[in-house]
């Protein structure tokens, strides 16, 4: 079990519109938990909500994104 609260965790059905206030504070926690290095595939799992909308609400709240990760495959193919 993780020491993290299930804050995150939402109770609103996939799909449901989040507006106003509600909608302000997604924005705030899901802006802290990327901030600390939670990434927005794992943020869309633990809230049942889709990879663009948590890009979106991101996006809104004016994060800095991080480039994507993995191996960087050109460097390869240029050594070759």
């Amino acid at each position: 079990m993780s020491d993290r609260p299930t804050q995150g965790k939402s109770t609103l059905g996939k799909g449901t519109r989040v507006t106003g206030k509600s909608r302000d504070r997604l924005q705030t926690q899901l802006k802290k938990q990327y901030e600390a290095g939670a990434s927005i595939r794992s943020l869309a799992r633990e809230t049942g909500r889709s990879y663009g909308f948590i890009h979106n609400v991101l996006v809104e709240s004016h994060v800095q994104l991080r480039s994507r990760g993995g191996a960087n495959r050109r460097k390869a193919a240029a050594s070759k």
